[in-house]
C-alpha cells in the first residue's frame, strides 16, 4: 500500500475554492509537466513512473504504474502508457519478414495491451489514458477524443489519443501553424519529429514521448481547476 504526503497547507490554501481539491496521479510521467501543472493549481498531484522524475523527486512515486493506481484513493488520473508495442508507426514490425529480428513482438503487444485495459480499470472515477494511434482503437474501444499540438500553441503535428472516462473532452487553447516538411521518405512530418529522429536512439524516444507543455496546461485548467466541478 502507498503511503503518501498530502500537500502543505500554504501550498494549497490560495487555491481553495468552490470544488474540493483533488488527488492526482500522473502514470507513466518522468517529465513532471503534466504533474506539475496540476500542482501549481494546488491539487495533491504525484507522478510515477519506473524512471526517476526530471521534476522534483518529492511528488514522484518511482515504480509501478499498476500499483501506483491501485494502491492509493484517487480523484483523477492521467495516464501515458508506453507506446513503443501499441502505436501503428511500428507496424512493419510484425510482419513475417521481421519476425528473426524482433521474436517477441506480438507477446509484448499483447503484454501492452492488457496493461492498459488494468490501467483503465483502476477504481478512481476520473480517468484520461493518452497514446498515438494505433491497435487500442481495435482492441479496446475507439477514443473519445484526437488532439494535435498545433491546437495547443506548439507548431506540430503529432495526432494523439484520449480516452476519457468521467472528464469532458479537451478545449483547444490556442491554434497555429504546424511546422510540416516532408522527410527523407517524402511524407509530411513535423520539424519537431524529423529533428527527434537524428538524435541517438537512446535520447530519441524520449523527445517524442514527451508530453507538450500546452497539453498539460489544458488538462489541468480544464479538468483540475479547483473552481469548476468535473463530470460525474
Amino acid at each position: 500500500m502507498l503511503r503518501l504526503r498530502s500537500p502543505r497547507k500554504n501550498q494549497v490554501a490560495s487555491s481553495r475554492q468552490a470544488w474540493r481539491l483533488m488527488r492526482v496521479l500522473v502514470n507513466c510521467e518522468n517529465s513532471a509537466r503534466v504533474r506539475d501543472a496540476f500542482r501549481a493549481l494546488g491539487h495533491d498531484a504525484w507522478s510515477c513512473d519506473i524512471l526517476p522524475t526530471e521534476g522534483d523527486p518529492a511528488w514522484h512515486v518511482e515504480g509501478d504504474a499498476i500499483e501506483a493506481a491501485y494502491g492509493a484513493q484517487w480523484d483523477l488520473m492521467i495516464a501515458h502508457p508506453p507506446c513503443t508495442y501499441l502505436t501503428c508507426a511500428g507496424n512493419k514490425w510484425f510482419k513475417p519478414e521481421y519476425a528473426h529480428r524482433f521474436p517477441n513482438r506480438p507477446q509484448q503487444r499483447e503484454e501492452a495491451v492488457a496493461f492498459v485495459l488494468r490501467l483503465a480499470a483502476a477504481p478512481i472515477p476520473r480517468i484520461a489514458i493518452e497514446n498515438p494511434i494505433g491497435t487500442l482503437s481495435r482492441r479496446w474501444r475507439r477514443p473519445d477524443q484526437i488532439i494535435q499540438p498545433y491546437e495547443y500553441g506548439h507548431p506540430d503535428r503529432k495526432p494523439t489519443c484520449l480516452w476519457l472516462k468521467g472528464l469532458p473532452k479537451l478545449t483547444p487553447t490556442k491554434l497555429v501553424q504546424p511546422n510540416i516538411k516532408r522527410n527523407r521518405n517524402g511524407r509530411t512530418a513535423s520539424v519537431h519529429h524529423d529533428a527527434a529522429l537524428r538524435l541517438p536512439p537512446e535520447e530519441r524516444w524520449k523527445v517524442r514521448s514527451m508530453t507538450y507543455q500546452g497539453w498539460a496546461d489544458a488538462m489541468a485548467d480544464q479538468w483540475g481547476n479547483p473552481g469548476e466541478p468535473l463530470l460525474l
